[in-house]
C-alpha cells in the first residue's frame, strides 16, 4: 500500500510552534521513509511568516531542513502576489505556484492531508 503525505501548514506568527510541529513532521516522515511521498505547502498566514522571518529564525532552520530532506516547498502565489512578498518567498527556495488545484489534485490523487 502507498502512503502519500500533503503537509499544509497555514499556521503564521500567531502559532509558529503549530507551524513548526507540521514541518518537524514532514520532515522526519521524508528522511525516515514513513511515507512513500512528502509534499509540503504554505498557505496564508505562514507564507507572509517565511517572507518577513529573518534569516537566523529558527523556522527558516526548519525549512532548510525539509529542502535537504528532498522535500521542494511551494507555496500560494495568490496570496504572495496579492499580499508583495513572492520575491522573498522564491529567494528563500519556495516555489511559488496556484496551490489550489494543485491541493485538488492531491486529494484525488489519495495524498492524505496534515493541516498545521
Amino acid at each position: 500500500m502507498t502512503a502519500n503525505l500533503l503537509v499544509l501548514i497555514s499556521s503564521g506568527k500567531e502559532a509558529i510552534g503549530k507551524a513548526s510541529t507540521g514541518m518537524m513532521y514532514a520532515i522526519n516522515a521524508k528522511k525516515n521513509g514513513w511515507m512513500d511521498d512528502v509534499r509540503l505547502i504554505f498557505f496564508g498566514p505562514s507564507e507572509e511568516f517565511i517572507a518577513h522571518a529573518d534569516e537566523n529564525d529558527d523556522f527558516l532552520g526548519l525549512l532548510k531542513s525539509a529542502m535537504e530532506a528532498g522535500i521542494t516547498p511551494m507555496a500560494c502565489k495568490a496570496v504572495s502576489d496579492e499580499q508583495h512578498f513572492t520575491e522573498k518567498l522564491e529567494l528563500k527556495g519556495i516555489d511559488t505556484e496556484y496551490v489550489g488545484s494543485i491541493i485538488s489534485a492531491y486529494i484525488k490523487k489519495g495524498y492524505e492531508v496534515l493541516t498545521f
